[in-house]
């Protein structure tokens, strides 16, 4: 009897983590650099969050960016916007608070949305990169193939295969039990740190984990570098310099989204093998939590001539 009752015990004590807290070790435990990190990213957070509003209202309130790149770039505006109060808000209190809890439900639902937020984006620049396909390889064939309803119908999918693997990611952490151990060495709840506190095995939750990600992974870099190999194809055949030129002008914005993303998003997910390789992770991590959504409205827009356009015009209506 009493090894039973001892037994339900630690049962409950393991089943009891929706009721608990976890901690998130935050970025750096020096109290000296938490104030200059506050005031960096609380810039980072006000910049992003301006930036990407001002561009969708831009492509809004402007009929001439009413085309299928800017409905993409639209979405991917949309998708940063709402990516950036998944974590930055609570990263900001932790920066000034003496103990930097977050609950147990807390913990899943900002997983969820990172999850969600994240693997959307993939897939939108995955839709960017068929877009460019289609305008350049198949002018002709452009306002048919990508008509509203196609575009429409593209970004319903890619919202949907989002969601779907948001629910594989927190279903395989929801289903862990956390014991003792619950200081997160991040400073937000992410699949891998919150893998390492399970009490039990989680090799099953880590190798489906890790298949929803290679299954993202691979199917648009599949498609994003197929889609350029054919435009490269096609652009080697053209014998004008200018055709040349706007051709490549065309897909630099995205080919810089697309490496600064798959690029610091994977070294942000290779599993550390050490204390220093865990710091490592954090930097990366900040890169394109961070600094790729602050980023992607400078890229769609300094080097843009029809956005520098619909912003001369929207500020002289403002103005006049």
């Amino acid at each position: 009897m009493f090894l039973q009752m001892s037994h339900m015990k630690q049962m409950t004590k393991e089943n009891s983590s929706s009721e608990s807290e976890f901690i998130l070790a935050g970025l750096t435990d020096q109290p000296v650099l938490q104030l200059p990190l506050f005031a960096l990213f609380l810039l980072n957070y006000i910049a992003t969050v301006v930036g990407n509003w001002s561009l969708m209202c831009l492509i809004c309130l402007n009929s001439h960016l009413h085309t299928p790149m800017y409905f993409f770039i639209f979405n991917l505006s949309f998708i940063d916007f709402c990516y950036s109060f998944v974590f930055t808000p609570k990263m900001l209190m932790g920066f000034v608070s003496e103990t930097n809890t977050i609950s147990f439900t807390g913990c899943m639902t900002q997983m969820f949305f990172f999850c969600l937020f994240v693997n959307s984006e993939c897939y939108v620049l995955t839709a960017m990169a068929y877009d460019r396909y289609v305008a350049i390889c198949q002018p002709l064939l452009y306002t048919l193939i990508m008509s509203p309803k196609a575009c429409c119908l593209l970004m319903l999918a890619v919202h949907l295969m989002g969601l779907s693997s948001a629910i594989v990611h927190t279903g395989c952490i929801i289903t862990l039990r956390f014991c003792d151990a619950k200081v997160i060495n991040h400073y937000m709840c992410d699949t891998f740190p919150l893998l390492e506190l399970s009490c039990g095995s989680s090799h099953i939750n880590e190798l489906v984990s890790s298949v929803s990600v290679a299954v993202v992974v691979v199917l648009s870099s599949l498609i994003i570098v197929s889609s350029y190999i054919l435009i490269l194809v096609n652009v080697i055949h053209l014998s004008s310099s200018k055709s040349w030129s706007k051709a490549m002008s065309t897909c630099s914005s995205h080919i810089t989204t697309v490496a600064l993303f798959y690029g610091f998003g994977l070294l942000a997910h290779i599993k550390p093998s050490s204390e220093e390789s865990v710091v490592q992770r954090k930097f990366f991590s900040v890169v394109y939590t961070f600094l790729l959504p602050l980023l992607n409205p400078l890229i769609y827009s300094l080097r843009n001539k029809d956005v520098k356009l619909a912003l001369k015009r929207t500020l002289k209506k403002i103005t006049v």
